[in-house]
């Protein structure tokens, strides 16, 4: 039998790097993007607050339908012609997304910009018409600029979807604080000033095409250098791989359409749920006697805990946009060891980290309530809601795996599952528990497509899982976690007790959070360490950071010489 030690690794550490890279941006970017929700209440009201909270559930929809699919599917056929030496055929794949993309945005600019006294109505608030005038320029940008992220990332260049992420969010956010800013003190309508803080969304889209750009003119003067300095037989072997059986553009659009279409499919999916918890929640809360005001409310509450699953979800996002092009690339050369491997390694480390993940948010779910709301209403709903996360991260990064291994359609099919899950439940639910059941149904609906996607690699890929290292041992790591922070909470409990001065209780519940968080992490990595469940062969194969580590770790005996995968 083949020892897997002296298999070479082609694949694994340039995923890592990757996702390391667009990790770090996808953290400092939705940090950027949760933190303006503060001001945005802060400065502008509830009123303003309300309605932008409720054009951006259809601002995020439509532009799911404009770019459905295309970048995951840019970044799969990217990343295989480039490892077949047809670069060429890469760059026409760019091309046809890229000019398709632009005439569908056209249309969702037009839908919106002209539509938007209809969709105000279907939202009930007459007032949101601005806000989605205002957003609909965004679409002028978008597209372009994610089919050029998932170019890059099929080369495995990351870097320019990384800093593209951090400067569109950053632009985003000082337009809008500059617009709450200029309309408040010149005591704009609520309407206005929530069109102003929507725009703020078209000049970070704005922002991000214009790095995109930017980062495309050098990748296309670096190529040309290097085909003007390439001589003999290097320059006609190039130009051969470039010719060879070069597909016509109708037919390679064809393809091309064809794969991204059950993409697109499941891609739409999830802001479609969020955008029918908008025009469903508010109905069913109604039912049970609150008026509308209450209703809102209410839904405001449900969406706190969202925000929080959304914040672990952006970083199984960035780990899943490095993942698609790496595993398409050993699915066309044929190596599926290699697939296999990727598979198994970025689901077990998806699981520990959104167990810790779900598990931490609950038990935290007051402190953080306070620290980011102000207050700890809705703080059980909550606590339901963190219990999502584990699924969420799990189903968007099987996903991915299902995309790059050819299985577009299963991944798609699943989700569809999930939403009629989510849609069933909701109905079912909400009208016994209010929001409560609404967060059950997200839970059991994440679940399903998390469930549904990991059987169909299994089946796919022949990956298994063993209970011991896979649910075992992360329990031991969980328990460990959840004595550290219970112990935290009650010393912190003892010590506000005893301080001369009093903090402000949102102060306190801040300063205990951050704590228990940065705790329990490391008790949770140490208890994995300890046991076995990740390893010095995992370790050894993160980048420099994680090589230099193993020795500290040894002399520390936290990491023991062997397990992980």
């Amino acid at each position: 039998m083949e020892n897997r030690k002296d298999r070479p690794e082609p694949y694994g550490r340039d995923w890592v790097r990757g996702a390391a890279v667009l990790g770090v941006a996808a953290v400092v970017s939705k940090l950027i993007g949760t933190a303006q929700k503060i001001p945005l209440q802060n400065i502008a009201g509830d009123g303003a607050f309300g309605m932008y909270s409720a054009v951006y559930p259809l601002y995020t929809f439509v532009l799911a339908l404009a770019i459905a699919g295309f970048p995951a599917s840019v970044s799969k056929w990217a990343a295989e012609k480039a490892a077949q030496g047809r670069h060429r055929e890469a760059r026409t794949v760019l091309a046809i997304a890229g000019a398709t993309l632009s005439v569908v945005g056209l249309l969702c600019f037009a839908a919106l910009y002209f539509g938007a006294d209809v969709f105000a109505g279907w939202i009930g608030i007459r007032g949101t018409a601005p806000a989605i005038r205002s957003v609909s320029f965004a679409f002028l940008f978008v597209p372009i600029m994610s089919a050029l992220r998932g170019y890059f990332q099929g080369m495995h260049v990351m870097a320019p979807t990384a800093v593209s992420q951090v400067a569109e969010q950053c632009v985003r956010v000082a337009v809008m604080l500059a617009a709450l800013l200029y309309l408040t003190a010149a005591h704009a309508s609520d309407s206005v000033i929530a069109a102003g803080a929507m725009f703020g969304s078209t000049a970070g889209a704005a922002a991000g095409l214009a790095v995109m750009a930017g980062f495309w003119f050098r990748h296309v003067r670096a190529e040309r250098l290097t085909a003007a300095s390439s001589t003999g037989k290097a320059a006609e072997r190039r130009r051969a791989n470039d010719a060879a059986a070069c597909e016509p553009v109708f037919r390679l659009f064809r393809r091309f359409a064809a794969s991204a279409l059950p993409i697109a499919l499941g891609s739409v999916v999830l802001p479609l749920l969020t955008l029918v918890d908008s025009f469903t929640m508010p109905r069913l809360l109604l039912t049970k006697g609150y008026d509308e005001t209450a209703a809102m409310a209410q839904f405001g509450l449900y969406n706190r805990g969202l925000a929080l699953v959304q914040l672990v979800a952006m970083v199984a996002s960035s780990v899943s946009a490095a993942l698609v092009p790496v595993v398409a690339e050993a699915m066309a050369k044929g190596d599926m060891f290699a697939v296999k491997r990727n598979a198994h390694r970025t689901l077990r480390l998806t699981w520990f980290g959104g167990l810790a993940s779900s598990v931490g948010l609950a038990v935290l779910a007051s402190p953080l309530n306070v620290m980011l709301f102000e207050d700890n209403a809705g703080t059980p709903v909550m606590a339901i809601l963190a219990f999502a996360a584990v699924f969420n991260v799990v189903q968007i990064v099987s996903a991915a795996l299902l995309v790059g291994i050819g299985r577009e359609r299963a991944m798609a099919y699943n989700m569809v599952a999930a939403a009629a899950v989510k849609v069933g439940l909701n109905l079912l639910l909400m009208p016994r528990w209010g929001i409560a059941g609404a967060a059950v149904a997200a839970v059991v609906a994440y679940g399903t497509a998390a469930a549904q996607n990991v059987l169909w690699l299994c089946r796919a890929t022949d990956v298994r899982f063993h209970w011991k290292d896979d649910a075992g041992k992360p329990l031991v790591a969980l328990v460990a976690m959840c004595a550290v922070l219970y112990a935290v909470t009650f010393a912190f409990g003892r010590l506000f007790a005893f301080l001369p001065a009093d903090l402000p209780y949102r102060g306190e519940q801040t300063l205990l959070a951050l704590t228990a968080v940065a705790s329990g992490a490391f008790a949770y990595i140490a208890a994995l360490l300890r046991t076995g469940a990740i390893g010095a062969a995992e370790l050894g194969r993160l980048p420099v950071t994680g090589r230099k580590l193993l020795p500290m770790l040894r002399k520390l005996r936290i990491v023991k010489p062997e397990g992980g995968v």
